[in-house]
């Protein structure tokens, strides 16, 4: 097998497995969490829901926090968390949590120290869910979720790439990634200052031109302390107003953007992607 399993513990009848592997992408050791359902096979191989976490999160947040295996089991969903970017002593960081190792921002760096290691881009879109399907049993019908910047990741992602998922989500994402200081201070470090650039990572304006739209959930909590200055889901309300994209839109009174919050809905976007997994 490609990954190494340094943890496993059973959950729900499936497993849980923490891993490890060398990325010829990032040109480092990555780690990941699998969770299988108790009916995966090579009889019966299931779809994948991949997650992306984010910002100072690893692989163990969503496995720990989210409570989603219960019904990731009785669903018969495999469940991917990769980390959040590379690691290592000779990979570039910041003192800055916004900034290296810890907020990868799912982009393919072409700045220095960044470009040799940061190539969470490629390494989400090819590289990993090869290796998922070639070393576990599951199927190439993939869904993506994630959070915050993991939210953006996985919006990006998916509008990049609609033939490769079925449906997407996302809990409180960085919507508009260039108009927003997270994404500025990032983009400018990973992807230079050609704006242009940027764009090719930012939801909102890939959903303004978007041909092949795809299922999207996306809820946000109005008592989210980042709303307004980051996150801004009312550009990405209008990016789909212009292009007649099909988002569903879910604000929530209260709520902040904690796993709390995730927790509180992960039902409901579990049983959207399996909805659509299943077609």
């Amino acid at each position: 097998m490609t990954f190494t399993v340094n943890a496993e513990n059973k959950s729900f009848g499936g497993w849980h497995k923490q891993l490890t592997h060398q990325s010829s992408s990032t040109q480092c050791q990555m780690q990941l969490a699998i969770y299988l359902p108790p009916e995966a096979s090579e009889q019966n191989k299931v779809p994948v829901l991949y997650w992306l976490s984010g910002l100072t999160c690893t692989d163990e947040n969503f496995m720990q926090k989210a409570g989603a295996q219960k019904l990731a089991a009785e669903l018969g969903i495999a469940i991917v968390c990769p980390d959040t970017s590379p690691r290592g002593e000779d990979v570039a960081d910041d003192d800055n949590y916004d900034l290296g190792q810890g907020a990868g921002f799912y982009v393919n760096a072409t700045e220095q120290p960044w470009a040799k290691h940061y190539q969470m881009y490629d390494y989400l879109v090819e590289e990993l869910p090869t290796l998922i399907e070639q070393s576990f049993p599951v199927t190439d019908q993939r869904a993506l979720a994630g959070h915050s910047m993991g939210g953006h990741g996985a919006l990006v992602i998916g509008l990049r790439n609609p033939t490769r998922y079925t449906s997407l989500s996302a809990f409180s994402p960085i919507a508009n990634p260039v108009d927003c200081p997270w994404g500025q201070k990032a983009f400018s470090s990973y992807l230079g200052d050609d704006t242009s650039k940027w764009r090719q990572y930012d939801a909102s304006e890939l959903m303004t031109d978007c041909q092949q739209p795809l299922p999207t959930r996306v809820d946000q909590g109005l008592a989210d302390n980042f709303l307004v200055e980051q996150l801004k889901p009312e550009a990405l309300e209008r990016a789909a107003k212009k292009s007649d994209y099909p988002l569903q839109l879910h604000r929530h009174e209260g709520y902040d953007h904690s796993y709390y919050f995730i927790a509180s809905f992960i039902e409901q976007h579990l049983r959207f992607h399996a909805e659509h997994l299943k077609r």
